[in-house]
C-alpha cells in the first residue's frame, strides 16, 4: 500500500464506481410548487437488502480536521446505501475503495476526494469508505441509511499502516 494519497476534487465520473454525487449541477427537472421550484427526481440509487431494516435519517455533527489527514480505518455498510448531504459545511473529505475478491478492502485502490459546497455523496451498499471528515471548520450532515441494530449495519477494518491523505 502506498504511504500517501492525493485528494482530488469530487466529480460524478470519478466517484461513479463507488456511488452517486448529490450536487447542484442537476439537469432537466420538472416544475413544482406552482412554478416556484424545480424538482429533480431519483438523483441517487437508494437500496437496502434487509426487509427488517428501517431507514434512519440522522444528523452528524463533525469536528474539523485538516489535510494532510491520516486514514486509520475503513468501513462499509454491506446491506445498505449510505448518503451524506451537508447542511452546514464548506468542504469535506471522502476516502473510498472497492472490495477485493474476498470482500475485504482493496487498499491499493483507495481514492480520496474533496467535496465542495453543494455536494453530497451516496455510497453504494458494500463500498469501503472512511468516515466523513469535515475540512475548514465544523460541519453538519444529514445521513440516510437502513439499519436494524445488528453487525450488518456497519463493518470496520483497521489499516495495518495509516495512510496519509494530502491536498497536493
Amino acid at each position: 500500500m502506498r504511504e500517501a494519497l492525493r485528494a482530488q476534487p469530487l466529480t460524478k465520473e470519478a466517484f461513479a464506481p463507488f456511488g452517486d454525487v448529490i450536487g447542484l449541477d442537476l439537469g432537466g427537472g420538472t416544475s413544482a410548487n406552482q412554478g416556484t421550484a424545480t424538482r429533480y427526481d431519483y438523483i441517487a440509487q437508494l437500496a437496502s437488502t434487509r426487509p427488517e431494516a428501517k431507514p434512519n435519517l440522522a444528523v452528524f455533527r463533525s469536528v474539523a480536521k485538516a489535510l494532510p489527514f491520516e486514514v486509520r480505518l475503513v468501513e462499509r455498510h454491506p446491506c445498505s446505501t449510505q448518503m451524506f448531504v451537508p447542511m452546514a459545511c464548506r468542504r469535506f473529505l471522502v476516502v473510498v475503495c472497492p472490495s477485493d475478491a474476498r470482500g475485504e478492502p482493496e487498499l491499493s485502490q483507495l481514492r480520496a476526494f474533496v467535496c465542495g459546497p453543494g455536494q453530497g455523496v451516496n455510497y453504494r451498499a458494500g463500498v469501503w469508505h472512511h468516515p466523513i471528515i469535515a475540512l475548514d471548520g465544523p460541519a453538519e450532515f444529514l445521513m440516510l441509511a437502513w439499519e436494524d441494530g445488528t453487525a450488518l449495519d456497519c463493518e470496520e477494518r483497521p489499516l495495518s499502516t495509516p495512510l496519509r491523505v494530502t491536498s497536493d
